[in-house]
């Protein structure tokens, strides 16, 4: 088939090419910059084994790959790992596919089944979701906290119970310790407007890695600019394989106030030291929050033994629905934080001139809330720990590293972040060389493969990198190795073809 080119995108690096999205069935995206939401991984890490890459798939692939004669691009080779990935892999995958109906969709030019690798902006949904949200509405559709009648009545066990289930799946010592929010870029801004504003200073010092998604940046340099806070920034190691502990140690004083970074990276697949961090912050009197939007959907967080003062998730990277996420806070940090927004169902009691308001966490609860969504996100907290978040993160970690063996093995391809021996998430941010991520992304959606190119809410970390955008092919318990291997035979098309137009 042909493909009509255009000159490559401002900020492209030199030689490459933009696909006409014309040309592609009238497409735009390859002229538009992707913006991704944030990433759902999981950390490539076997429950407390201090080796990460430890079962046996993982140590047939890491010495395949540490072989002369390996070649991840060889079909025999990819055969053999493969059989052993699946061994793991699979078991989950098939069990669980057919809970998913969209996994059924295919592209309607070619008929092709659809691949769907871009896990790390939002998840499927289960059909256990689905009913629980559409259930609501059509068995016991009525406001929260609101009326005495049976059909309010039951909609606030359903939202509360909710809220139960959450706390459960984190661990947190009591469900009042649980606020929802519509997504955890608000869980953040709440954080920033309430104990932000209520206790920053100037001069006092917020830190941040350059890795961090914007949602955890930008409330920070707003909250700043308001109170005369100074925003203070670590980079990454040399490898850059994850945030640089001994600058950060170089930097955390006396003054700082907070450090507030990803627990899991949406581009570099990193994990965060997080005990060495909430040490060094106790041992100067600063809190921490953790953004765990891709940890903890893919392995078991416990908000207790991780000792931070906040983490924020969203409900959509954990087969939830959107429009709804969520903020864990200790319980003696939230009840000194301020209202953010006012309304009803925030207030103690209201006069003319002043309120009281409600203990936490109601009072960050103002108005209406999303009752479906947080019913649905209660189920999807059911779906998963019927799971087990342990048999769902050892999954991810066979198949995650997987993908990064397989993607190495494509010519010209550069994978960032750790290896998988190291420790990194499902997820695999990479590089084609001469190419732009946009070009190759469209061309993989042509073959059915959904992955996402751009910065994904990460511009600094992609300057930092020195590179406009990268590819992101991203997978959750639903994906298989098969799926891997069907991503790379794309690719390699991919790449074959801007070899041949290319000359």
């Amino acid at each position: 088939m042909a493909f009509s080119v255009m000159a490559a995108a401002a900020g492209a690096a030199g030689g490459t090419l933009a696909v006409n999205g014309g040309a592609l069935g009238g497409s735009h995206r390859s002229q538009q910059p992707a913006h991704s939401s944030r990433s759902g991984v999981n950390v490539a890490r076997v429950a407390a084994a201090p080796t990460r890459l430890g079962s046996a798939a993982a140590r047939t692939t890491a010495a395949l790959s540490s072989s002369s004669s390996f070649s991840a691009a060889s079909s025999s080779t990819a055969a053999y790992v493969a059989s052993a990935v699946a061994v793991a892999a699979s078991t989950l995958a098939d069990e669980v596919r057919g809970d998913f109906p969209i996994l059924q969709e295919r592209m309607p030019d070619s008929g092709k089944q659809i691949v769907y690798l871009d896990n790390a902006a939002t998840s499927q949904k289960p059909l256990a979701v689905i009913n629980a949200h559409e259930a609501y509405y059509k068995s016991y559709n009525s406001n929260v906290h609101r009326g005495v009648h049976f059909l309010s009545g039951k909609a606030t066990d359903a939202y509360e119970a909710a809220r139960t289930k959450v706390a459960k799946f984190v661990n947190a010592s009591t469900d009042r310790e649980i606020v929802f929010t519509r997504n955890a870029s608000e869980a953040i801004n709440l954080v920033a407007y309430t104990w932000g504003m209520a206790n920053l200073k100037p001069g006092d010092e917020i830190v941040l890695s350059v890795l961090e998604h914007h949602s955890n940046l930008v409330p920070w340099q707003l909250v700043a600019a308001k109170t005369g806070a100074v925003i203070r920034h670590v980079g990454l190691t040399k490898d850059t394989h994850g945030i640089d502990m001994k600058q950060l140690r170089e930097v955390v004083n006396s003054k700082t106030a907070l450090i507030a970074t990803a627990h899991v990276s949406n581009v570099l697949g990193c994990e965060a030291p997080v005990a060495e961090i909430v040490e060094l912050a106790r041992k100067h009197g600063a809190k921490v929050l953790l953004d765990s939007c891709q940890s903890v959907p893919h392995m078991a967080v416990d908000v207790q033994t991780l000792g931070v003062d906040w983490i924020v998730a969203s409900g959509h990277k954990m087969c939830g629905p959107t429009g709804i996420g969520f903020l864990w806070g200790r319980m003696d940090v939230l009840e000194t934080m301020p209202p953010w927004m006012g309304g009803g169902e925030m207030i103690q009691d209201v006069f003319m001139d002043h309120s009281t308001y409600a203990e936490p966490p109601a009072r960050f609860e103002a108005g209406t809330p999303a009752i479906a969504e947080a019913i649905a996100l209660g189920a999807a907290c059911d779906y998963l720990t019927g799971i087990g978040m342990d048999r769902v993160h050892a999954h991810e970690v066979e198949v995650g590293g997987y993908l990064y063996e397989r993607l190495r093995g494509v010519d010209g391809v550069t994978v960032y972040g750790p290896p998988p021996e190291v420790g990194r998430a499902s997820l695999a941010a990479f590089n084609v060389a001469g190419l732009h991520a946009n070009d190759v992304c469209t061309l993989l959606d042509q073959a059915g493969v959904a992955c996402r190119s751009g910065h994904h809410c990460t511009q600094p970390l992609h300057r930092y990198l020195e590179i406009p955008a990268t590819a992101r092919a991203s997978l959750y318990l639903y994906n298989t190795p098969h799926e891997v291997d069907l991503f790379i035979d794309s690719l390699k098309d991919t790449v074959a073809f801007f070899k041949e137009i290319n000359g």
